[in-house]
């Protein structure tokens, strides 16, 4: 007999950075998901908002999730945890997620590479999942980069355009470098780093062969929108992802906690997350 899924027990999530952008969003995505529940709501120990209803300030009413700086008795409380609050704070939110053998996400860009060796070793005891993007949507994007620039003869010049509002803080964006990095690794290049990847000055050296750029845009209140081109001789290939809503975001970020959460422990991206398979 299948089991009621009205009766399974709800998911618990911890919510870290509750008050910034994604924050917001991830409370107010909350309610299409019957199967979970926001049970910590954590903000930095300078917020404003501690002490106040997480829900209000989402303009959903009250909830009665006061917000918190205390973040491990918030992991006590919860199954899985989400982390979409500052770069500067990501270590220490590893730190805690692995003590209290907490499945962590991580929707938070900007990440020091410095971090790697702690993201990983936390990941040799609990699942965390790092993504830069949780649009679902972006995720396939990355893997049709990934086949173009398998596909594509060498000739054809990779730029990714990437455009997002006047206060997103890192240029290049988490998400225009790993479009970048799914690339090079299809052709055989090292992973671009944000300094390397940046176009060179001056117009009149014409462009090394194989070189990848990016080139970002902050302006007004653009959510979001990737472009990845493919220029080659008398051809153009275009592959684009445009957001609308940041809410897509969250939601894709709630849909991968919930898979998340019964993964063993390893260090997972969306990639895993969507099953898509292409080239190793």
């Amino acid at each position: 007999m299948t089991p009621d899924p009205r009766k399974a027990p709800l998911l618990r999530i911890a919510l870290i950075g509750v008050t910034g952008l994604m924050g917001q969003a991830v409370l107010r995505a909350a309610p299409a998901f019957p199967q979970l529940l926001i049970t910590g709501a954590v903000a930095s120990t300078a917020s404003l908002a501690l002490g106040r209803d997480a829900g209000e300030l989402a303009g959903l009413g009250s909830t009665n999730l006061a917000v918190t700086s205390d973040l491990p008795r918030a992991l006590a409380a919860a199954d899985v945890a989400i982390d979409f609050s500052h770069a500067a704070a990501t270590g220490a939110n590893v730190a805690a997620c692995r003590a209290a053998r907490t499945p962590l996400l991580i929707g938070t860009t900007g990440l020091d590479t410095a971090l790697a060796p702690a993201i990983d070793a936390a990941a040799g005891e609990i699942a965390l999942l790092v993504a830069p993007n949780t649009s679902i949507a972006v995720a396939l994007l990355t893997e049709l980069v990934r086949q173009s620039a398998h596909a594509l003869p060498a000739a054809f010049d990779i730029d990714v355009l990437e455009l997002h509002h006047r206060m997103k803080r890192d240029a290049p964006s988490g998400t225009a470098l790993t479009l970048g990095a799914a690339a090079a690794g299809a052709r055989g290049l090292p992973a671009p780093s944000g300094a390397a990847f940046s176009p060179r000055e001056g117009g009149d050296q014409g462009r090394p062969d194989g070189e990848i750029r990016v080139h970002s845009v902050r302006a007004g209140d653009l959510v979001g929108e990737h472009t990845v081109l493919f220029s080659g001789p008398g051809e153009q290939l275009a592959l684009t992802h445009r957001a609308n809503d940041r809410e897509i975001f969250a939601r894709g970020a709630l849909t991968a906690a919930l898979w998340l959460v019964s993964r063993p422990p390893g260090r997972y991206s969306m990639r895993d997350f969507i099953g898509f398979k292409t080239l190793s």
